[in-house]
């Protein structure tokens, strides 16, 4: 696959350990303020009461779900090493010694050489900060913060429990700590316009960030977005409209970011829409595509500090 035009996340691995490492999704079974009563219970309009998960915490122990994970790969991927994902909700919500022992576990395995977590950005305590910066000295490490838009209008609609000064803050004192930090946005949400898409771009470049995901607003069954979608209060991007927005984004991001991801992975039997978000090659190629065909590249129209 040819990414010149984009800093990928599979070739900054492949400069880190010299061969093909691929991320292994795990499911902790961990929940959520926005879920268990601290701050809400229903979670943000677009999670459903998987988290993103896959479920499989249901089944198999973290060390089950790496091997699984480990020999699916392998066929598919020809992967040697191993990046332990921890994914669905918030995976630095929980006693701290049990979170720790659920990194140590997953770093047992044999070719896991890394951790990336999945959390909020109201979810890192200083002592969860620091016992990662201590997992950072040994392991590679990524933190994962779900930001999905830089306007409090937009994270107030869309029930997400924090506003963008938290978000700030957990940046601020999670790059003290020298950990890297990978952010989540998400295009397409509610009531925001191309403009103000690009604009959370805009300003996460000005922020010491090193990596980026960019997810498609799809709407889940059992969701309050699919409430919303399903009396016609929600009109989902099109395939043309997103990837006219992800090659923009990518021209606005500083060279260096690492792009983690372009667009999400829904489960299938649980998408409502749009239905094109499933075909992911596709829609990949089209980005590449229009990357070539407007001669846009990551960091062309980045405008520093």
């Amino acid at each position: 696959m040819n990414t010149s035009r984009y800093r990928d996340l599979n070739t900054a691995l492949r400069e880190q350990f010299g061969c093909r490492v691929q991320k292994i999704t795990l499911d902790a079974a961990p929940t959520c303020p926005n879920r268990d009563g601290t701050l809400g219970v229903g979670g943000c309009i677009y999670c459903n009461v998987r988290g993103s998960g896959t479920g499989l915490s249901q089944q198999y122990t973290i060390p089950q779900q790496l091997e699984r994970g480990k020999e699916r790969l392998r066929r598919r991927y020809k992967a040697k090493k191993f990046i332990a994902y921890f994914q669905s909700f918030s995976n630095t919500y929980g006693p701290l010694d049990e979170l720790k022992q659920l990194y140590l576990e997953a770093l047992a395995i044999e070719d896991v050489v890394g951790l990336a977590i999945g959390t909020r950005p109201d979810c890192v305590a200083d002592d969860v900060l620091d016992m990662l910066a201590d997992l950072n000295r040994r392991t590679y490490l990524w933190v994962e913060y779900g930001l999905q838009s830089i306007h409090d209008r937009t994270l107030r609609l869309i029930n997400r429990g924090h506003d963008v000064a938290a978000f700030v803050d957990a940046v601020e004192r999670t790059r003290r700590r020298g950990l890297d930090i990978c952010v989540h946005v998400i295009l397409g949400l509610p009531d925001e316009d191309k403009a103000e898409m690009l604009a959370t771009a805009r300003a996460l470049a000005k922020l010491d960030i090193q990596g980026i995901k960019i997810h498609l607003l799809y709407v889940i069954q059992g969701t309050p977005l699919a409430d919303l979608y399903q009396s016609e209060n929600y009109r989902c991007l099109s395939r043309e409209e997103y990837v006219d927005i992800v090659c923009e984004l990518i021209a606005l991001l500083p060279p260096q970011v690492v792009i983690h991801r372009l667009t999400g992975d829904p489960h299938p039997d649980e998408l409502l829409a749009p239905e094109w978000a499933l075909d992911k090659q596709t829609n990949l190629q089209a980005i590449r595509d229009t990357l070539e065909s407007r001669d846009l590249w990551q960091g062309k129209n980045f405008s520093g500090q």
